[in-house]
């Protein structure tokens, strides 16, 4: 479970699997694109390894991949190669430009949303659609940022789920969502995995791995699980 070592700079626990570090080798390594329908990039991965903007001497990747342009989520997404059930995840991010626009998909079904200025239900730090936006948490533009993600995928018994899938989420050190029961997988069959079953509401029983979504922005990153 999460602990108090969350936040900006939180170092690994041990056993814990790096899996963006700013280089190529391990995007290379961990990632291939997801090939969802609206899938219209191609290996290998286009998105950059950049000069860390915020900490001089660092490397750090970007959501830059032109196949997205005009927020065409689902065209250029990336998702780990490995599938998780249960886990926990610490992701940093920095949004550079104004309205820049990502998410962060677990299970590559449910979306933890990356959007600046936006204060909704589907703006930065929601379960999109789920939850309110605990947007004073937002270091702002140009900054770092974290999420520590505590994520029990739902469970099933001969076929029916019977318990929804669950989040606890810190936002830059501070909790923002508590056991949140995530109700479906919204956005559609391009948004992820089960999308396209019952409207959301039919998800099924497997492991997934962690997305991160291109929507033609250039928010960098950096993560362990």
């Amino acid at each position: 479970p999460a602990r108090a070592d969350v936040g900006l700079g939180a170092k690994p626990l041990p056993g814990a699997e790096v899996i963006i570090d700013g280089t190529r080798q391990l995007l290379d390594d961990k990632w291939i694109y997801w090939e969802g329908p609206r899938f219209s990039s191609s290996m290998p991965i286009k998105w950059k390894i950049v000069d860390d903007p915020v900490d001089a001497g660092k490397t750090c990747l970007t959501t830059d991949d032109r196949a997205a342009d005009g927020g065409k989520y689902g065209a250029a997404d990336i998702v780990t190669k490995k599938t998780y059930r249960d886990f926990r995840l610490h992701i940093e991010f920095c949004v550079m430009k104004p309205h820049g626009n990502s998410g962060v998909y677990l299970q590559n079904r449910f979306e933890i949303q990356i959007q600046e200025g936006d204060r909704t239900k589907h703006g930065m730090g929601a379960v999109i659609n789920e939850t309110d936006s605990p947007y004073d948490k937002f270091a702002g533009l140009g900054k770092w940022n974290s999420y520590d993600i505590t994520f029990r995928a739902a469970r099933f018994t001969d076929g029916k789920m019977v318990e929804r899938p669950m989040v606890t989420m810190y936002f830059n050190g501070a909790k923002v969502h508590h056991n949140v029961r995530i109700q479906k997988v919204w956005g559609g069959p391009n948004s992820g995995v089960d999308g396209g079953n019952d409207g959301g509401k039919g998800i099924t029983d497997s492991p997934q791995g962690l997305k991160l979504q291109c929507e033609g922005h250039d928010e960098i990153g950096r993560a362990h699980v």
